[in-house]
């Protein structure tokens, strides 16, 4: 690590602009800093889950928790490769764990045969909470990455496949914890 933190303030951002990992300036409504700040929010609501599941009453399995605590490390990485311009740090791996992890969570689930609300218990809907922040992320990194072409496919790749992964996780933990899932009833 090139920088150590000993002094959290700069004063460097008053004028509304903030530094980049590489260590150029852009403005703080940057497409650039909007992405990797909504990926950051995401970071930090997955965080939110985790905490939510380590005291709920009924604890779930601990490979959920594993799973999520890895999840965030890879939200830190792709922060730091949307902050630094043409540096990639999200592996074709982590999206294929993620899609492994999917399937294995779905084959005890039952068959989706209506739309499901984001409601349940305070864990399910913080999932839900947490995959509408995911869907919100992918958004603004697309948008950057129609203006920058370095940006790299496989960010947009691994924030889809979180997004079906914490669809299917609010799912598991509804079925783990014993609750039912919401299903949507279209209004009259």
């Amino acid at each position: 690590m090139g920088h150590r933190l000993s002094k959290i303030y700069t004063k460097t951002g008053d004028d509304g602009s903030t530094g980049l990992g590489d260590g150029s300036r852009v403005p703080k409504d940057d497409l650039r800093v909007e992405a990797y700040g909504t990926v950051d929010e995401l970071n930090s609501f997955v965080g939110v889950l985790r905490a939510q599941l380590n005291v709920a009453s009924s604890p779930l399995p601990h490979d959920l928790d594993s799973q999520l605590s890895r999840i965030q490390h890879e939200l830190f990485d792709l922060g730091g490769e949307l902050c630094i311009p043409n540096f990639i740090l999200v592996k074709e791996h982590s999206i294929q764990r993620l899609e492994q992890e999917i399937d294995r969570m779905n084959e005890a689930l039952p068959m989706l045969k209506d739309f499901i609300l984001p409601a349940g218990s305070l864990a399910v809907s913080y999932a839900h909470a947490a995959r509408s922040i995911c869907r919100r992320a992918e958004r603004h990194v697309y948008s950057l990455s129609q203006r920058d072409d370095n940006i790299s496919p496989l960010a947009l790749q691994y924030l889809n496949r979180l997004s079906d992964w914490l669809f299917v996780a609010a799912r598991h933990i509804s079925r783990e914890d014993g609750g039912t899932e919401v299903l949507w009833v279209k209004t009259e």
